[in-house]
């Protein structure tokens, strides 16, 4: 039996196998990877490594095992066929016989249009009858820590979210759960609606940028409409900055507000404060 990461070299799966590493051993994990290169350092380790991709279904012959654990990390190509994309990953898991898969969903109150693949991808996964998880990850405190270079140019935390509050968490704090499911029992068929232990707004964000780092730090609400147009503006493809600028539209109706507890009981911790996040983004 192994435990399965696909998308292991991503910014949740490096999380992923790093805390599998500290709770089972190196030859347990299979970290699935499209390029072995940037997981070279995991196979010095002792992590094994298979090559697939999931726009080449013909890749994942072979990848799963009867009895294996795995965790399906959603694909990061917005506008792709993502779920065209997992069905090939959850079809190559059935014929292997896997004993789980847990699939990186998004929260069940999202109506934005970045939750359409995610809830497709849902309906794919119930529908084929392996045992599942659904992990509904709530947004990460690093969508907006790694994006500081504009907002301390301008001084400006510019987004279309009005006064909605964000539950957002770490991504490390999500991958603790995810490993949790991996390496526990008990978690079949089960859903996990997954969000930090605090609520923020963007104007607060805006204050704690401002306290952490002595300059004066607005918030600028600006419309979807106009938040889609600085988006392309950046270089982003209209489609895609569309779906992002829709995100802040269901932000300031609440739908990124989490109030489960799931993931400070399934990571075991309490989730990582946003203040924390920004002041490791600053020092970075």
């Amino acid at each position: 039996m192994s435990i399965v990461v696909t998308g292991a070299t991503g910014n949740l799966g490096r999380h992923v196998v790093e805390q599998l590493l500290e709770k089972v051993p190196a030859e347990q994990v299979t970290a699935v990877v499209r390029s072995p290169e940037k997981a070279a350092d995991l196979a010095e380790r002792g992590v094994r490594l298979t090559v697939a991709d999931y726009n080449a279904p013909e890749t994942l012959d072979g990848v799963f095992a009867a009895g294996d654990k795995v965790l399906l990390i959603s694909g990061s190509e917005v506008g792709a066929d993502r779920v065209g994309q997992h069905t090939a990953v959850i079809d190559a898991a059935k014929a292997a016989g896997v004993a789980l898969l847990a699939y990186t969903s998004a929260p069940k109150a999202l109506t934005a249009a970045l939750a359409d693949d995610h809830r497709g991808t849902e309906k794919a996964l119930l529908d084929s009858g392996v045992p599942y998880v659904l992990l509904r990850n709530g947004w990460y405190h690093e969508v907006y820590t790694e994006n500081l270079g504009p907002v301390l140019e301008h001084n400006a935390v510019v987004a279309a979210a009005g006064e909605g509050r964000i539950s957002s968490a770490a991504r490390a704090d999500y991958a603790a759960a995810a490993v949790a499911v991996l390496t526990g029992e008990g978690h079949e068929n089960k859903t996990y609606e997954l969000g930090g232990d605090q609520a923020w707004s963007l104007a607060e964000y805006a204050a704690e940028l401002s306290r952490q780092t002595g300059k004066e730090i607005a918030y600028r609400q600006v419309t979807v409409e106009e938040l889609t147009g600085i988006l392309t503006g950046a270089g982003l493809p209209e489609p895609v900055a569309a779906v992002f600028a829709g995100v802040d539209a269901s932000i300031e109706k609440g739908e990124l507000v989490v109030t489960s507890g799931d993931l400070a009981r399934l990571a075991g911790h309490p989730t990582t404060p946003l203040a924390d996040a920004v002041t490791a983004a600053l020092k970075g």
